[in-house]
This record gives C-alpha cells, sequence and structure tokens, in this order.
C-alpha cells in the first residue's frame, strides 16, 4: 500500500470476521453445529418459491419491497411504512451506523457482544466502546454509565449471541430511557422468534423516537443461505436509511422465499418448540457431564468448561466424532463453546460425546 493511497480512518482496526467452521478435514458428512442454523431448513412454502422464482432471473427485482413489508406488517402488525429490508440484518445494522455515525462518535456494543458491531463502528471511523457485561448478562447501568456525549449508537442483541441469554422488556425500555438525546438504541432481534410472545423491542420502537428493531431470515426461518433481513424503527429513520440503502440490494428471488416464509407460520411454530425442547435436553445431559451453561433464549447453548485447555480439548474431541461446535475467545470467552441445537440425532451426539470427552473414554 503507498503512502498516498489509504483507507479510511478505522478500517485497517478491523478483524475480519471469522463465519463457523462447516467441514472437518477428513470427515465426510460432519454435523455443523456452529452457525446457529436452523437444523430443519427452510419451510416447504419458502422452497416452492425458491423453484418458482427461477422464471424472474431475467428481471431486476422491485426497489420498495412494497409486498414483503406488507407481509411482516400484516404477520407482526406493524406499519409497513416503517420497515425496511435488508441483505441480513447486518446490512441493516451496518446502514445505522453510515447513516448516524462517523469520526468522532462512539458507538457502545457489550462485552461478549456480537462480533460485527465493533466491525460496523470501525468501517464508519467511530469509536467501538466495549462494556462490561455482569455475568454474562447485558448491564443496563454500565452502558448507561459509559453513554457520553459523543455516543451515537448502542447495539444490543438480545437474546444475546453468543451468550444466549436476554434481559427484559423494563430493563430495555430503562435503557432506551437513560440514553443521551443523541443516541440511537439499536435491538439486534436476530433470535427473537425463539423467545415465545417475544416481539423483539416491536412496542418499544412504536412509543419511541430512539429505538430500531432489526429481525433476520437467517435462524428460524432457515434462509442463512438468501442472506435477507428487516429492520422497524420510526418513520424518519427508515426514511433516512432507504437514502442510503442500494435500490436493488435484494433479488426476486430474495423476496419471494421471505414472503412465503413469512407466510408459513407453522413451519416456525414447529422450529420453536423443537428447539425450546431438546435446548433444554442438551443443556442438561451437559450439565450432568459437568459442563454448564446459562439459560438460554435462543437456539444454542453456551457450553462452559473448566479452562481455555479443556474447551479447546472439547472442540478437537468433537470434531474427531464429526461434530463442529463454535469456539468463543474471540467473544472474551475462551473457556467456553457454543453449540447449536440441531435435530434429536445431533443432540444426542453432542451429549454422547461430551460424556466420552469427560470420561476421558478415548
Amino acid at each position: 500500500m503507498t503512502e498516498q493511497i489509504k483507507p479510511q480512518p478505522g478500517i485497517m482496526e478491523i478483524k475480519l470476521y471469522q463465519g463457523g467452521a462447516s467441514q472437518v478435514e477428513g470427515v465426510s458428512e460432519a454435523v455443523k453445529l456452529s452457525s446457529n442454523e436452523n437444523p430443519y431448513g427452510a419451510g416447504e412454502g419458502a422452497r416452492e418459491a425458491y423453484q418458482r422464482a427461477v422464471h424472474d432471473l431475467h428481471r431486476y427485482p422491485p426497489t420498495d419491497h412494497l409486498s414483503l413489508r406488507g407481509a411482516l406488517g400484516a404477520q407482526y402488525r406493524l406499519d409497513p411504512d416503517q420497515i425496511i429490508c435488508g441483505v441480513g440484518s447486518d446490512e441493516i445494522l451496518t446502514l445505522l451506523a453510515q447513516a448516524y455515525a462517523g469520526p468522532g462518535d462512539e458507538i457502545i456494543y457489550t462485552e461478549h457482544g456480537f462480533s460485527m458491531y465493533p466491525i460496523i463502528a470501525n468501517m464508519v471511523g467511530a469509536t467501538p466502546v466495549k462494556v462490561p457485561e455482569r455475568e454474562r448478562v447485558i448491564d443496563v447501568d454500565a452502558i448507561l454509565g459509559a453513554c457520553t456525549d459523543a455516543t451515537r449508537l448502542v447495539y444490543i442483541a438480545n437474546p444475546a449471541n453468543p451468550t444466549g441469554t436476554m434481559i427484559g422488556g423494563n430493563e430495555v425500555a430503562r435503557l432506551a430511557s437513560g440514553l443521551p438525546s443523541r443516541c440511537l438504541l439499536v435491538l439486534d432481534g436476530a433470535y427473537a422468534e425463539y423467545v415465545e410472545g417475544h416481539d423483539g423491542g416491536a412496542r418499544l420502537v412504536a412509543s419511541r423516537d430512539n429505538v430500531v428493531m432489526t429481525r433476520t431470515f437467517s435462524k428460524i426461518y432457515g434462509l442463512g443461505g438468501l442472506r435477507i433481513g428487516w429492520g422497524y424503527g420510526p418513520k424518519d429513520i427508515i426514511d433516512v436509511l432507504n437514502r442510503v440503502r442500494q435500490p436493488f440490494n435484494l433479488s426476486n428471488t430474495q423476496l419471494a422465499v421471505a414472503e412465503a416464509a413469512v407466510k408459513d407460520q407453522a413451519h416456525v411454530e414447529k422450529s420453536r418448540v423443537s428447539n425450546t425442547r431438546l435446548r433444554a435436553w442438551l443443556a442438561e445431559a451437559l450439565a450432568e457431564h459437568g459442563v454448564p451453561s446459562d439459560t438460554s433464549c435462543a437456539n444454542f447453548i453456551l457450553a462452559r468448561f473448566a479452562s481455555r485447555d479443556e474447551a479447546e480439548a472439547a472442540d478437537a474431541y468433537l470434531k474427531s466424532r464429526g461434530l463442529i461446535v463454535r469456539q468463543t475467545g474471540g467473544y472474551g470467552l475462551p473457556h467456553c463453546l457454543r453449540i447449536t441445537v440441531g435435530d434429536e440425532s445431533a443432540c444426542r451426539r453432542v451429549a454422547h460425546a461430551i460424556g466420552q470427552f469427560k470420561g476421558g473414554v478415548a
């Protein structure tokens, strides 16, 4: 790189995002439990929409996403005019930073928060500010104490990734009320659908002018491979985001499949019920082997081992058995492994392998 040609401030501070591994050398049919994917995949309606979409590959997509926004509004009882659609929820998170933060500003995220938050802050030249959590749970007082006149955005995931913990609606509302006047609270609801009755913060968005909610089709809807997300916020903020959004950011295929997925709530309910049952079973099974975890509200558990060395050894042992999970050292949790709740067979295999590992069975 020449001295004259330099990237914008903050970009070289970005640590490249590391996705979950998907294969193990020497293992032909490994079970991937590293990216919190829905083990049952997409619903039948979404699959059929994908097959039909082949007939429109030559067509430019609509720029207003009207039909998908209407379907989302109907399902979640939201004003479609306050909804924006993006390439995964990551795009909405990034648009918010591009529109409302820059050099000299600060973006707050929590100690074990999603690793994209500091990446996004550095991307726009803002200063990422990491705030401590309390026993792997978001600490509202710590966030409020870290706010300054330069704070422009606060990102929290609720339920959180990779911990699986969450805070209640009253605490989220207290956080929104206590933020500086020029600061936006961004509620990342990637796992919101796994909590029965949880609206991801939609009611709070409706009652305040400083809160935006993001959601994704990558988790419970089983569409991680298509990269579709959406956000809900005050109309004036959505208007700003649409001005910086690429007009053709979503293809006809993405839009059609997402709309079909929204209308197939039976698949969502089936996935949630199965996840709830197997999550509890897996957490209890691992606890019986001396591997505790916090109560998870998402589609994974954060298994805690005695040390980094034990966690790394457990990870290696699971890989040798064709089971791929996620190390979390990059999240400040080197003694933990994040394990996606798979189908029943996968959960039983994980529990059995951890039992063998803890029992010293070769």
